[in-house]
């Protein structure tokens, strides 16, 4: 059987990744004074701004080359609720509730239908996030870009008593999962190649899956907001973690020296069955580049999770929290180290 697929050999190595983003981060020494400076908190999904008896949050995402699919399918109104969801699940991770969007398109060339799909999402992913559009940029850059590229950037707020760093981890809480609604937008860089080396295109029936390649990889990115605003809100939360680039690896953001165990994961979504199969991937590199149908964690207190999955039903407690160091996925006993 042929070498493996990984993230890395498609194209995107996510070790590299974050020598890139460290080696940036090293040159941004300024700190503003006065009102509006940052937390220093490190890890966080989105930047905590002090605000007086607030924090103001700001984060900024993309949709990634899941734009390459909807390009080849010509089918552009989905993808805005990415760009949103890619945005808002991060805002929501500390605690807080996203109020205002910009949106960033680059194009190659100004083109109505294209630009108006795409606010249809956008618009979509708006209101399922109860936010508000406030502005954004279209650039035309025919030298620069070859198709379309979408990101923007959230600006969310929450009171400080009440923000979420998972730095109240504590040994013994547990990890409750909300199901993902498909691959979301991160990781389709590896699963489009592994379609294409099968010689499956995304017009094509994938044998053991409901729909073509292409609408499999399209499906939205489940939008977690008002879900998670609603359990924060009557439960007590000690971390909160979104599953997107390095899969399980993002549970090393929260509190250090303490073992994340999945030892009782979900199933898998059969998109993530046939990936596997087809790109002959090993386990652990699945579950550092896909949500593998884990779309977002809550952590909380044995009762507190318990109360949590009964009143939410697309949730699950896959684990748990022990003394140690990294993240232990129980059935291969793969542990990722913090990094």
């Amino acid at each position: 059987m042929p070498a493996g697929w990984t993230y890395a050999r498609s194209g995107v190595d996510i070790d590299r990744k974050s020598s890139a983003i460290e080696s940036l981060v090293k040159e941004l020494k300024y700190k503003r004074t006065g009102r509006g400076r940052s937390a220093d908190l490190k890890g966080l999904f989105t930047s905590l701004i002090d605000f007086g008896d607030d924090y103001l949050t700001l984060c900024t995402d993309g949709v990634g080359t899941k734009l390459i699919v909807a390009e080849e399918l010509g089918i552009w109104d989905t993808v805005g609720i990415d760009c949103i969801a890619m945005n808002v699940n991060d805002t929501i991770c500390v605690g807080a509730e996203p109020m205002s969007f910009v949106d960033y398109i680059a194009i190659d060339k100004p083109n109505d239908d294209l630009t108006k799909a795409i606010g249809i999402g956008l618009e979509k992913g708006a209101e399922m996030s109860n936010m508000e559009i406030v502005g954004g940029e279209i650039a035309v850059l025919p030298e620069m870009v070859n198709g379309v590229d979408v990101s923007g950037t959230c600006l969310g707020f929450v009171n400080k008593k009440k923000v979420i760093t998972g730095q109240d981890v504590n040994e013994g809480d547990l990890i409750i999962s909300l199901a993902a609604s498909g691959i979301h937008s991160n990781g389709l860089t590896l699963a489009r190649k592994v379609f294409e080396s099968a010689g499956i295109g995304v017009n094509d029936k994938v044998p053991g899956l409901k729909r073509t390649a292409g609408m499999e990889l399209l499906e939205p990115t489940e939008i977690y907001v008002r879900q998670v605003l609603s359990i924060i809100g009557g439960h007590n939360v000690t971390g909160m973690v979104n599953i997107t680039g390095g899969g399980l690896r993002n549970l090393l953001r929260m509190r250090k020296g303490l073992r994340y165990v999945i030892d009782d994961p979900v199933r898998p979504l059969p998109i993530f069955d046939k990936l596997q199969e087809l790109g002959n991937i090993e386990t652990r590199e699945m579950y550092q580049t896909f949500n593998m149908g884990m779309g977002y964690t809550i952590v909380a207190s044995p009762n507190e999770a318990e109360a949590i999955v009964k009143e939410n039903g697309n949730a699950k407690i896959v684990g748990f929290t022990e003394k140690g160091n990294g993240v232990l996925y129980g059935p291969d006993s793969l542990l990722y180290e913090n990094y």
